[in-house]
């Protein structure tokens, strides 16, 4: 086994020691070795989504870091393809959440929803994706215009 030096801000230490005290881990090495194994599970069964996709960009973030809000705005109109809705949440006087409804091609989804998690002032972020196929090109009524659909592929 490897040792490995890792630095951790006091709040995060806080909530790590919580989760050991509440789960009955032995040491802070366990808590950590299984909340690694649970990430890199939640981000291969992400991987696995591949073509298009629907998803759901959910992150919490602290609306006082610099240009943070300003950037994020940016980088959805800059998304404007992927981005279909934002659901943002006041939650007290320093921290918001976001709900983002997206779709598109799985790679371009991930892309987006990594840089956005990764930015500074970020504090929790997951992106949930579910995999999706363009229906044929149809109309509804006698007049309808001809568009398509992403239709959710059922699981199994």
């Amino acid at each position: 086994m490897n040792r490995v030096t890792i630095t951790l801000d006091d709040e995060l230490l806080a909530e790590v020691d919580k989760l050991i005290k509440t789960r009955g881990y032995q040491n802070r090495s366990e808590a950590i070795r299984d909340l690694a194994r649970g990430g890199l599970r939640q981000a291969a069964e992400s991987a696995n989504v591949n073509g298009d996709c629907v998803a759901t960009l959910v992150y919490t973030y602290d609306h006082h870091t610099r240009d943070l809000p300003k950037r994020l705005v940016q980088t959805f109109h800059d998304h404007h393809d992927l981005a279909v809705s934002t659901l943002h949440v006041h939650l007290d006087h320093d921290s918001c959440l976001e709900v983002n409804v997206l779709r598109g091609k799985s790679r371009d989804v991930r892309h987006l929803a990594d840089h956005v998690i990764a930015e500074r002032g970020i504090h929790h972020g997951r992106l949930v994706m579910f995999p999706a196929e363009e229906t044929k090109p149809h109309s509804h009524g006698h007049n309808g215009k001809k568009h398509t659909h992403l239709h959710v592929r059922k699981a199994g």
